[in-house]
């Protein structure tokens, strides 16, 4: 996916929000410090405990690699973006935990070779030596474009023999030249143990390719995965997971724009079979892992214990909390001197539904857990109506579940302004759940995309939500996870209250915990 944004569109933030961030920001209210540069008058748009690009810009995050108890993380940098230069190079970063980050810098420049700057691809630890660079070196497979536009994409290759901390250009050649198309890109590799050979998954406009390689240096196209109607297919993902009841199935995914058709800008995936050349869907239509309009670019990669052994059964995932359609209007621009969040990284598990299709649910990583810093725990909350909780907060966790005999409608307002008048809407509604930022500021001029939806049982009489709720960014969890939401928001920073509302009749609020955390 390309890498290429320079300052564009700033004029909402502009002398709004952004130019009047320390009037808004609440007395007494602690300012981030994970990133370098220094907020507008101490007021601060940094998230708090999601990672956040130190400064100027980041886009795609690229699966994370296990090197030495530790995963590598690295994603889309821009470090000329306040110049307004396109192109985007590969930074580092590294956690045990995948909550705490630390900066390693650019692992992997940009314009150092005639292929210019750098966009989405994948890591791979060659541990069997099968490229000669030697056991255990890291190769990076990537799309760079010599000459610019989306119809000289070529697949490249960089290794690195220090664990991932410095890459080295493999000449200057591509490994994949590109047949004389558009849209060729984001090369996915994964090693296909059971056949002895690499297996790559490649984006092309409607089609996600496979080719198959033994050295990463040499690849071949066997087959490939055709779906229309969803816009041009990005960020491919392709792995195999297995359900707790020990159903193993292969799971295809990609990044795509279903707006057009009422479906969600994220990360769409099929389930069924893949036979080393060949992926075979078991229904037409995608699934999606996340139904905001604000997960894009998604990743995922192996869950692994302190051993660095592989868990068959979950995944982890992270996602760029932003859109393309709007990707350069924010206002961490301004206050902080960064464009660039994502999402708290997930726990994936398959799961079995009534009808026996399965399904990939979705739940904070468990390392967040070790980041709390204060509870507070409301308890059984009875309301009718709207009831504004005493207490204020920017960034936080909330958990409930509500029960209700007859209802149209329940839920929470988040980051509320003091009159009332802005919030954030999360919560349930006649048959679906929903995400609701058109009451408070986002980046969404069009007005288009402002509620999303996912399907919901009322008869059930009750429903558990889990919503993080940070500085830029709403993400809600239905139930056991098989639907999210995540949205961008611009909260004012003086919004910091937090209500609970019924509609059509009363519910309890079960069970309601706050948690805020310390990263």
């Amino acid at each position: 996916m390309p890498g290429t944004s320079g300052i564009s569109r700033r004029s909402l933030f502009a002398g709004s929000v952004a130019g009047t961030a320390a009037a808004l920001l609440p007395a007494g209210t602690a300012t981030a410090a994970t990133g370098t540069n220094s907020a507008v008058g101490g007021a601060s748009y940094r998230a708090a405990y999601h990672f956040t690009v130190p400064d100027q810009w980041k886009n795609d995050p690229q699966r994370p690699v296990w090197i030495g108890g530790e995963y590598r993380y690295y994603y889309l940098y821009n470090a000329d973006y306040f110049t307004g230069a396109v192109g985007t190079a590969w930074r580092l970063a590294t956690t045990e935990d995948l909550v705490s980050f630390t900066d390693r810098g650019v692992a992997v420049p940009k314009d150092t070779t005639p292929g210019g700057d750098l966009w989405s691809g994948s890591a791979v630890v060659d541990t069997g030596d099968t490229a000669g660079f030697g056991a255990g070196a890291v190769v990076v497979i990537v799309t760079m474009s010599p000459g610019g536009g989306t119809d000289h994409q070529e697949q490249f290759l960089y290794y690195s023999t220090d664990g991932g901390l410095t890459f080295t250009n493999y000449g200057t050649d591509p490994v994949l030249p590109n047949p004389g198309v558009a849209d060729f890109r984001d090369p996915k590799v994964i090693r296909d143990e059971d056949r002895g050979r690499w297996v790559m998954a490649l984006a092309e406009n409607d089609k996600i390719g496979f080719y198959h390689s033994d050295d990463l240096k040499s690849w071949t196209y066997v087959n490939g995965f055709v779906h229309d109607g969803i816009g041009v297919l990005e960020c491919p993902d392709l792995f195999r997971i297995t359900a707790a009841d020990g159903t193993v199935k292969w799971v295809l995914g990609a990044s795509a724009n279903g707006k057009s058709s009422g479906l969600p800008n994220t990360y769409a995936y099929w389930t069924g079979s893949f036979d080393g050349s060949a992926f075979t869907a078991e229904a037409s239509d995608p699934q999606w892992l996340d139904h905001g309009w604000d997960w894009y670019g998604a990743v995922t990669f192996e869950k692994r214990d302190a051993s660095g052994a592989v868990d068959a059964a979950a995944r982890y995932a992270i996602g760029w909390v932003n859109d393309w359609d709007y990707a350069d209007t924010t206002p961490t621009i301004d206050c902080d001197g960064f464009n660039g969040t994502d999402s708290i990284v997930r726990e994936i598990t398959l799961k079995k539904a009534s009808d026996n299709t399965y399904y990939l649910a979705s739940q904070p990583v468990t390392g967040l857990d070790s980041y709390v810093s204060r509870t507070v725990n409301l308890g059984d909350v009875t309301v009718d109506g709207t009831k504004v909780l005493d207490y204020t907060g920017i960034s936080y966790e909330v958990t409930t579940e509500i029960t209700w005999s007859r209802l149209t409608g329940a839920g929470l307002q988040l980051r509320r302004s003091p009159n009332g008048g802005r919030h954030i809407d999360a919560g349930i509604y006649a048959d679906y759940a929903f995400l609701n930022r058109r009451n408070t500021v986002n980046a969404d001029t069009s007005g288009k995309w402002q509620e999303s939806h996912t399907r919901f049982d009322p008869s059930a009489g009750t429903v558990k939500l889990r919503i993080l709720v940070d500085r830029t960014s709403v993400e809600m969890f239905v139930d056991d996870g098989r639907y999210t939401h995540t949205s961008q928001v611009f909260p004012y920073l003086l919004d910091t209250r937090l209500a609970l509302f019924t509609i059509g009749g009363s519910a309890v609020f079960r069970n309601t915990v706050i948690r805020e955390f310390s990263v």
